[in-house]
């Protein structure tokens, strides 16, 4: 893999697109990479219990395995191949947490772990380009249905799935009722954190539809932007978790707030993504319930 040209020959307008590329085939490399080490390591569903292939992080229940290592290891090293010059933020080996000149890769090397161990297929490959703090190309690969949504900033949201010969153009859904509004949500690993997220979802739930969580928030905000869902909302999102899904949300049609680029999942922003004809009325409904607010851990 190589671009086609360094980035001080490219005309701004174009800049987005490339990384846009770039995004796509490092993450759609790191996808095949993880999708085959969970034949590898796992069975095929089930609980997977200890073993030399799983530690955890920041509680006994967040876990982190070999495959994500060596997936963000695989995405440092493609970048590094058509980029060596910019910086890198990633889950598992940290980076560049600043904003700083030029561009900033976001990558989570594995978004849904929990989902990867016990095999439960809803786990992603997530590549973000941001500039000055705002992405501007994002890609997110659903790996188990080896699927892959990408988006370059004032392009579209796009998708390209098995056996489709072109790529299918994302839109929100149409929808104006937030009473019928499916929404997409997830929980923090901390007891603090997750006491306050679900009072939050109990007192949101008899205003909508339904809730879903499915334990990926880079695929839940694509989900937002393919029409899956409605709306998305979750505290303590870290950077690469909304970098990618996050624009590719916006690029849908979707209105998206974010939490700062510097921000820590520990600050407990929320990140919100809403069709657009809920969005005034969904905003005020989690207004209403302090759902904008930050929740501590």
């Amino acid at each position: 893999m190589s671009a086609e040209l360094p980035e001080e020959e490219l005309p701004e307008e174009e800049l987005p697109q490339e990384l846009a590329r770039i995004a796509r085939e490092v993450a759609e490399a790191a996808a095949a990479h993880v999708r085959r080490r969970r034949a590898e390591l796992f069975p095929a569903s089930g609980h997977i219990g200890d073993g030399p292939a799983v530690s955890t992080k920041s509680t006994r229940t967040d876990p982190v395995t070999v495959a994500d290592t060596e997936s963000e290891q695989l995405i440092r090293e493609l970048l590094a191949g058509v980029r060596p010059d910019d910086a890198i933020l990633g889950e598992e080996e940290g980076g560049a947490a600043e904003i700083s000149p030029g561009v900033r890769w976001v990558v989570d090397p594995i978004d849904g772990t929990v989902n990867f161990l016990y095999g439960v297929p809803a786990y992603a490959v997530s590549v973000a380009a941001q500039v000055d703090g705002v992405s501007v190309a994002g890609a997110v690969v659903d790996v188990a249905r080896e699927v892959t949504y990408a988006a370059a900033r004032g392009t579209g949201a796009w998708c390209w799935e098995p056996g489709a010969g072109e790529p299918r153009r994302l839109r929100a859904n149409p929808i104006d009722d937030v009473a019928l509004a499916l929404v997409a949500t997830g929980f923090a690993y901390t007891p603090g954190r997750r006491r306050a997220q679900g009072a939050l979802i109990g007192r949101l739930l008899p205003q909508i539809r339904d809730v879903r969580r499915m334990g990926a928030a880079a695929l839940d905000l694509c989900m937002v932007a393919s029409g899956a869902v409605d709306a998305h909302v979750e505290h303590g999102l870290a950077p690469w978790d909304w970098a990618a899904g996050g624009l590719i949300a916006a690029e849908a049609g979707a209105v998206v707030l974010l939490p700062p680029a510097t921000s820590a999942s520990g600050d407990g922003y929320p990140t919100v993504a809403m069709a657009p004809g809920i969005a005034t009325a969904f905003h005020a409904v989690l207004a209403e319930l302090g759902g904008l607010e930050q929740l501590p851990v």
